[in-house]
């Protein structure tokens, strides 16, 4: 289909046909915008040719330790520059960038390291007894660690390791890249939250990568040069993608290690940051912020955000500080967002702020990049767009994963009928605009961290009193949403709420632990099922 009788000579060459890859916006930025500032952090700025360079030494220095095309590199480091180098000189060698969540436990981090056969780590000192521990559940097969320290943060170097300076000067700033001979290479390796057991390991390829950089672009209204705030962790989603688009537009990357109120005003004010993303909990805190905490700005600041559906509330009041908030919606699945809530000029001119609030809160349409995002029923047939009728969202396109990494099964499963089945259940208005409705697989997602309540009642259930349990999300002002859980006691046993948190502290991460503990007989179908429903109006009404 769509070849003409005769096209004897017409084929593919390297002078027409160059495999996608985000690679190549850092390639040609430092022949374009060589002397633009590229990264920023505190006192640390390098233009476009300095952020080459760096990243091809480090592409050199991992080659000299053993990586090959296809290794895989792990980092456990905050939003500094060597986050942001790794996504460039990791893939500069052909290896597979896994950047690791730093909120997550020993075990879980010792497994990432284990399936994803890591044989680097580039690691932040904040998070070195992280990295040692999970190590050392290893033995030979830990990777090497490779220490980033940040003495502008306070975290000096251990002097135990290899120093990421040090590693860099090893390395050729002339190092020749290897970029990808086909676009479906793989480019990252990111891990699930674990919502249903142990995190899945999400292959990302080039082309998705890159297509989701010309995405977002276009859906951000993005000019030439713009100034972008890194509050999305790099290592959720590669930050969405941002790092690798920025060299396109020669933006300049302005790197936030914590997040606060006075960090992110005063990177508008001072930095003139036009751009970020952030989950709801980030507007709080920008609109909650005491007046101390807040610089003065007079350009518009382009927001997206994720996570959770945000307040209408929230939205309205962030509108009015000069902010235009942009709810997109996405997975790990999905190189991260890949809808969109478009503004309609046209059909929403005349909405009161409350509507216009509202409609804000939807999750959207489709992205640029991507082929359709609907809604189905359980049999693959498109929902009524009525504004009631639930389904599951179902994605399909350029920015989807490759599939999970040693895991067919699920891989199958995810893509079962030709779409990704995001396990997202939502309703359609009537412009085919999506709105999240419910969470199928009881995600709770506190701060714009998935939690799942399964981890978490796995844990309660190994406590030498409980009989049952069962954790749902709990709405938090704070944070979104705190899991909150439901425990039934053995007979003849007591125990309190401060001792089950505790004991819950000690074996996962403590962002995922319960905020309360209710002790009472949970309610249950005829067939013993757990009415999770019931016990969900009840944490509401305890928030």
């Amino acid at each position: 289909m769509g070849w003409m009788d005769d096209e004897t000579g017409l084929d593919k060459t390297t002078a027409n046909f160059v495999p996608l890859t985000p690679l190549s916006h850092l390639q040609r930025a430092v022949k374009v915008f060589p002397t633009r500032t590229a990264v920023v952090y505190n006192k640390h700025r390098v233009n476009y040719a300095e952020y080459h360079a760096r990243c091809s030494q480090l592409a050199s220095a991992l080659v000299s330790v053993g990586i090959k095309p296809g290794s895989v590199v792990a980092t456990i480091l905050p939003n500094v520059p060597a986050q942001a180098e790794a996504h460039f000189g990791v893939p500069a060698c052909g290896a597979v960038l896994n950047t690791i969540n730093t909120r997550l436990d020993v075990d879980t981090v010792s497994y990432i390291f284990d399936h994803g056969e890591a044989k680097v780590v580039l690691v932040d000192s904040q998070f070195l007894p992280l990295a040692e521990s999970a190590c050392a559940q290893m033995g030979e097969k830990a990777p090497l660690i490779i220490e980033v320290p940040d003495s502008s943060a306070g975290f000096e170097s251990s002097g135990k390791y290899r120093s990421y300076e040090q590693f860099l000067s090893s390395g050729d700033k002339n190092f020749k890249w290897l970029m990808p001979q086909d676009e479906w290479e793989s480019l990252a390796l990111n891990y699930t939250s674990g919502t249903t057991g142990r995190p899945k390991g999400v292959v990302y390829h080039h082309r998705g990568a890159y297509l989701m950089t010309m995405g977002t672009v276009v859906s951000w209204r993005m000019q030439i040069f713009p100034v972008f705030l890194t509050i999305v962790p790099l290592f959720h989603c590669n930050g969405w993608n941002h790092t690798w688009l920025m060299p396109m537009v020669g933006g300049k990357l302005v790197c936030c290690r914590e997040i606060s109120a006075t960090a992110i005003y005063n990177a508008i004010s001072e930095e003139k940051v036009a751009f970020f993303g952030g989950a709801p909990i980030v507007l709080n805190l920008i609109v909650n912020a005491d007046q101390q905490e807040r610089k003065p700005f007079e350009h518009k600041v382009e927001v997206f955000t994720a996570g959770a559906p945000p307040a209408p509330a929230t939205l309205d009041k962030m509108e009015k500080l000069g902010f235009n908030v942009t709810q997109v919606y996405g997975l790990t699945e999905t190189y991260g967002h890949v809808t969109e809530c478009l503004w309609q000029d046209n059909d929403w001119a005349s909405v009161t702020d409350e509507e216009r609030a509202t409609i804000k809160a939807r999750q959207g349409v489709a992205m640029p990049m991507m082929e359709d995002i609907t809604v189905m029923d359980d049999k693959m047939e498109q929902i009524p767009m009525d504004s009631a009728t639930q389904g599951e969202i179902m994605i399909r396109g350029n920015s989807v994963m490759k599939g999970y990494y040693k895991n067919k099964e699920a891989t199958n499963s995810a893509f079962k009928g030709g779409y990704f089945h995001s396990g997202d259940i939502a309703i359609q208005h009537s412009d085919s605009y999506i709105q999240i409705a419910d969470r199928a697989k009881d995600i709770i997602i506190s701060g714009g961290e998935n939690i799942s309540s399964v981890e978490v009642e796995g844990v309660l259930m190994a406590h030498e009193s409980v009989s049952l349990c069962a954790v749902v999300a709990m709405p938090d002002e704070k944070w979104g949403e705190v899991p909150c859980a439901f425990v039934e006691l053995l007979p003849k046993t007591v125990t309190s709420e401060d001792e089950l948190i505790d004991f819950s502290r000690s074996k996962i991460a403590g962002f995922k632990c319960p905020k309360k503990i209710i002790f009472c007989e949970l309610p249950k179908t005829s067939t013993g099922k757990i009415q999770k429903f019931e016990l969900r109006k009840v944490a509401k009404e305890l928030s």
